[in-house]
């Protein structure tokens, strides 16, 4: 047996409950039904104790981000991880509920950062947000390189406020996410068969949707569409669902 590496870090402790909410506004979204299939059945393969919501207001996405935050608090067995997937139409920093109305990301996140979720407190929460974050379209680049992203660890008494999330994106910041009208979106429906069928921790999973998606050629009003997933990450600590 090799002793670890000097890179090799700790892992979270996943053997307490694991939480999933979903808020998707499915109007005039298609195929956001088959996104909701497979993330059902993703969640069930992860073991997580998953609770979804369709069509919330903007104000519900608030409301019901804020009685999961409470339930978590309120358990007495230990929780090990919360996963929140947030599906809608959407602009840079910005999700619109069924009314038509605008609900700032930051006041959904904030919710369960280590100041206002105790239960959660130096526990992995990942954001998963299937929308558009803005108009741009990407035809794509016949050379390009790779996002670098680097996670430093630190372990004093105190946590920052903010560690331990990990947000992933359908898209990139200013451009479209695409969604097919049968086959749901290729963002989730990638992220589901690789978090399903691989084994590792979450970041080199995010790499292999990303790179799945990197290859995929996307077909939007007859023209050739590329789209990525971002990921933005606070992590401590390696991440493995499986």
């Amino acid at each position: 047996m090799t002793s670890p590496g000097p890179l090799e870090k700790e892992a979270y402790d996943m053997s307490g409950a694991r939480l999933a909410l979903t808020l998707c506004v499915t109007k005039a979204r298609e195929g956001s039904e088959t996104d909701l299939d497979a993330l059902e059945y993703m969640f069930q393969q992860l073991r997580f104790e998953s609770t979804m919501k369709r069509d919330p207001t903007a104000q519900q996405f608030q409301e019901e981000l804020e009685k999961f935050q409470q339930a978590i608090d309120c358990r007495e067995d230990p929780i090990s991880c919360a996963f929140v997937v947030l599906m809608a139409h959407g602009e840079e920093g910005l999700l619109k509920g069924e009314d038509e109305q605008m609900v700032k990301l930051e006041n959904l996140f904030e919710l369960l950062n280590n100041r206002n979720c105790r239960a959660l407190r130096a526990k992995p929460k990942v954001y998963i947000v299937q929308a558009c974050r803005g108009e741009q379209k990407d035809p794509g680049e016949t050379v390009g390189g790779d996002e670098i992203m680097t996670i430093t660890q630190d372990s004093p008494q105190t946590i920052p406020t903010y560690t331990d999330t990990l947000h992933i994106y359908s898209t990139v910041e200013g451009y479209i996410a695409y969604r097919h009208d049968q086959k749901g979106s290729c963002f989730i429906q990638t992220l589901v068969d690789v978090f399903t069928k691989k084994k590792g921790p979450i970041l080199q999973l995010l790499t292999e949707v990303t790179r799945r998606m990197a290859e995929a050629e996307l077909v939007q009003e007859g023209k050739a569409r590329k789209v990525n997933p971002e990921i933005q990450s606070t992590l401590r600590k390696q991440l493995y669902l499986q």
